[in-house]
């Protein structure tokens, strides 16, 4: 076939950037363009040297610009609230993946209680389909738009889905998720500066963090029971990875070996997800730089802990945006996506 033609919007930030990393290993792909309105005419080499002899690119501004070569795909790599003003730049033959979260919600309500703006493109949630291709692979295949989940909600609705869809565990979830720094993005400030966050460990947004409702609307929809999840997450002194601990309560009785066979059932052919045997727990270093999402768990009475670890720039944001991209054009999930772990 031949190569898919790609646009990044947003190629010098965190998401943008391994998006290029993971694209450039695609056989498939050639990426065409890359935007950067901050960084616009700046050569990806001179900006990011890890670049020199491999690529070359140069930063475009679309707002000045406008949309400089047709593409089949565009991944829209920008903060919450912009990705819905670029989505008109593209006509309907381009297939879209928003990794921001403008698309995630179908209520335009609760996005707009969450993030406090007002939504531009509302017709288009109802047409964007949420991309965790392990749960909606036959939908994004069909998918002219696809919404990209976050990188908590990633770690959370994975390893919870099967239970809920067979009705193994109670409505209300308590959920505690640790995350590497890079997941708030690479904006200067005074909470993610070395010195704040290195030797130190803390809880943040607790109570009412946005990725809270994300988790809450698609697990209710995946159900069809109205979820209630608590959800505390932590900021850990490394650069990449989420790990999640996941309080459930069973009910009714039923053996590790029948959770373990479930998770097997469920997610046997779905190559990306790895699950652990009952007191078996992933860890961080086995999952960082890959596209990987690791399941272990155990039984405590009627209580079942859950433990998932994930890279959140991979599995958690381009990686599995890649994941998608691969669907919508009807080739294999795995190729070009990262199976090495950056290890030690």
């Amino acid at each position: 076939m031949e190569r898919i033609k790609v646009g990044i919007a947003g190629g010098s930030g965190y998401t943008g950037l391994e998006l290029l990393r993971i694209l450039h290993s695609h056989p498939l792909v050639e990426v065409i363009w890359i935007s950067s309105e901050s960084f616009a005419e700046k050569s990806l080499e001179e900006y990011c040297p890890a670049w020199v002899k491999r690529a070359s690119l140069e930063f475009l501004s679309l707002s000045k610009q406008g949309v400089p070569s047709p593409v089949d795909v565009v991944f829209l790599a920008l903060p919450h609230g912009e990705s819905m003003s670029y989505l008109k730049l593209f006509g309907p033959e381009v297939k879209v993946i928003d990794l921001s979260a403008d698309f995630r919600f179908k209520n335009r309500e609760i996005y707009e209680k969450v993030y406090g703006i007002t939504h531009l493109e509302p017709l288009a949630l109802g047409e964007a389909v949420y991309g965790i291709p392990e749960i909606y692979r036959k939908e994004i295949a069909q998918a002219r738009l696809v919404a990209n989940p976050g990188c908590y909600p990633t770690s959370v609705i994975i390893p919870v889905y099967p239970l809920l869809k067979e009705g193994l565990v109670e409505e209300d979830i308590i959920v505690d998720s640790k995350s590497g720094v890079s997941g708030a993005g690479k904006k200067p400030q005074e909470s993610t500066h070395f010195c704040e966050v290195y030797g130190s460990f803390k809880a943040y947004g607790v109570g009412k963090h946005r990725h809270q409702p994300e988790m809450e609307e698609n697990l209710s929809e995946l159900s069809g029971r109205r979820i209630r999840v608590t959800f505390v997450p932590h900021l850990l002194p490394v650069k990449r990875g989420i790990l999640s601990t996941i309080y459930l309560k069973l009910r009714k009785e039923v053996s590790e070996q029948a959770i373990f066979e479930l998770f097997k059932a469920y997610y046997q052919d779905r190559f990306w997800v790895r699950v652990f045997p009952p007191g078996s727990f992933p860890e961080l270093k086995w999952v960082v730089g890959s596209n990987f999402i690791d399941i272990g768990f155990l039984k405590v009475d009627k209580q079942l802990i859950l433990i998932s670890a994930i890279d959140n720039l991979t599995k958690g944001a381009s990686g599995q945006a890649v994941q998608n991209m691969n669907l919508m054009f009807g080739i294999d999930e795995r190729i070009g996506l990262p199976e090495n772990i950056l290890y030690p």
